[in-house]
């Protein structure tokens, strides 16, 4: 008997290449390998390692033709063409029949992608007679839109290893489906959706299975990356995340056994690390003895270490900066989401800007690189607070990592909202600044989200006075290269012209859309800007 476990390809104005590892569908393989040693399991991973290919724009994206109108060069830009990331439909269902499975698993982990799992299931169901099972966090905040198509027979929502086990003991005997924990299934054309259940203890789960992996597909500056997780779930309540909806308890895995996990990875030959937790150093002294135990296994610079989904900065301090950095981190993904006090409260952020602060300056010293990610448009945050956050930031040596609200399902806040259409999920992507306010409006989050870029423009440059003004700034851009000129350019000509400009092979073009009083009032805020290396830009008004 054989399970085909599937990643399945995206459609999107751009992907995230970096964090494709199928960390789930690793799990799950190894998870029926030591239940059902009969049973053959192979993923296939149909998004990354494939080339991508333009793809006409979907008809509900057509309101951001004047956002995205140009094939941009500039260091500024943000999207134009809209692709397909990963093998073709066809391709799919070829290779997958190619395997001969008895089942076939699709994981479907992202809202606004849930038309591309489901395309895959029409395909395979159109090659092959077999059952389809989907898992993953879309599922677990909207079973019911998924369970309802035809090429669908199963889904299983929150963490699948135990339901998946249990549902193929249940296939097999042809019985007893109603026994497995949070399975959904059909019967006398209703949908059936069983309790959920305790998933099996992370302690003892089986290590992620990566054989049907190739390394030279998951790098980072071409070194072999490895995703891993010391726990799973976060013992916060944001309201803004849905990680509450396939995790419903904190579990965290003994720190020896995460230590063995990248012993064994590094002896098959990766060496980045990148910790795919929700909140990785919640346990602070946890997070200590693992950073010690590393350092006592592994040479200096011998692994790196990441955490690109990103650390609440509550629970970090200096000491346990100080053992990160030793033990081979090199990058902080922070959450700042707001400054605003008030804000954070409303969506139930207890972390407070002082530590942030405290934080930051204590990485700083460390020479951490850093990104702060700030949401912009949260429903009820004045526009004003918004500015503040991005000033705050700008002033800061962090890459600023604003990103447009989009209301993800199965989150506290969407609980405030009337229900959500199928385009209303598919649009729950920050691309599509779907998501408009009576604070803020599309140009306004189109034009904070392009600041960002151009401020980030400054943070990359490198010079080797720890003060500069913006004059000097603008010349050394001109002397890096045919993109920072080009940045330099159109700077200059947004301050003669109050107009921004994308750079076209055909010349510079007007982008309608930026607000140009708006990035005024942001630009008069600011007395600095501080680059990623510590070192400020003073500004020409100061």
């Amino acid at each position: 008997m054989k399970l085909v476990l599937i990643q399945p390809p995206i459609q999107d104005f751009y992907d995230t290449v970096i964090r494709l590892q199928p960390l789930g569908l690793a799990y799950l393989k190894a998870s029926v390998k030591r239940h059902l040693p009969d049973w053959e399991v192979a993923i296939k991973d149909f998004h990354q390692g494939w080339s991508r290919r333009t793809i006409s724009w979907p008809q509900e994206l057509f309101y951001l033709r004047d956002y995205y109108p140009w094939p941009d060069q500039s260091p500024f830009s943000l999207f134009h063409h809209y692709y397909h990331f990963g093998a073709p439909f066809e391709t799919i269902a070829e290779e997958t029949a190619l395997e001969k499975p008895d089942l076939v698993g699709i994981s479907s982990l992202f809202s606004p992608y849930y038309r591309e799992v489901l395309k895959c299931a029409e395909a395979i169901k159109s090659r092959l007679n077999c059952p389809i099972v989907l898992g993953g966090s879309h599922i677990s905040a909207a079973p019911e839109m998924m369970l309802r198509h035809p090429a669908v027979d199963w889904v299983i929502r929150g963490e699948g290893e135990k339901p998946l086990v249990e549902l193929i003991r249940a296939w097999q005997r042809q019985k007893g489906f109603e026994q497995v924990p949070n399975l959904g299934y059909k019967k006398d054309n209703q949908m059936i959706f069983n309790p959920l259940g305790d998933p099996y203890p992370l302690e003892d789960l089986s290590l992620p299975d990566f054989s049907d992996l190739d390394q030279e597909k998951y790098r980072y500056e071409k070194c072999p990356l490895c995703f891993i997780i010391s726990s799973r779930g976060c013992p916060h309540r944001c309201s803004f995340c849905s990680v509450h909806s396939t995790f419903r308890h904190y579990q965290q895995r003994p720190v020896g056994d995460v230590l063995e996990e990248i012993r064994l990875r590094h002896r098959q030959g990766y060496r980045v690390f990148d910790f795919e937790d929700d909140n990785l150093t919640y346990h602070r002294e946890a997070m200590i003895a693992l950073c010690r135990s590393l350092i006592q296994a592994f040479p200096p610079g011998e692994i790196e270490l990441l955490a690109m989904n990103g650390i609440s900065y509550e629970s970090l301090d200096a000491e346990l900066l100080g053992w990160m950095k030793v033990a081979g981190f090199t990058h902080l993904n922070l959450s700042l989401v707001s400054a605003d006090a008030l804000v954070r409260k409303k969506n139930r952020r207890s972390q407070g800007l002082e530590r942030y602060l405290n934080v930051v300056g204590e990485a700083a010293r460390l020479e951490f690189k850093m990104v702060s990610y700030q949401i912009l448009g949260l429903p009820e945050e004045s526009l004003d607070s918004m500015l503040e956050t991005l000033r705050l930031n700008a002033q800061l040596p962090v890459l600023l990592g604003a990103s447009p609200f989009y209301l993800t399902p199965g989150t506290p806040i969407a609980e405030t909202f009337p229900p959500r259409t199928g385009e209303d999920l598919f649009k729950a992507r920050l691309t599509a600044m779907a998501l408009e306010t009576d604070h803020c409006k599309r140009e306004d989050l189109y034009t904070l989200f392009v600041t960002t870029r151009i401020i980030n423009f400054f943070k990359g440059l490198r010079f080797k006075e720890d003060l500069i003004r913006m004059e000097e700034a603008l010349r050394q851009a001109r002397e890096e290269g045919k993109r920072p000129a080009r940045g330099a350019a159109i700077f200059e000509a947004l301050f003669k012209e109050r107009r921004l400009y994308a750079a076209t092979k055909e010349g510079f073009k007007v982008l309608p859309r930026f607000q140009s009083k708006l990035f005024f009032n942001f630009w008069s805020r600011l007395s600095h800007i501080r680059t990623q290396e510590g070192k400020i830009i003073r500004l020409k008004h100061v």
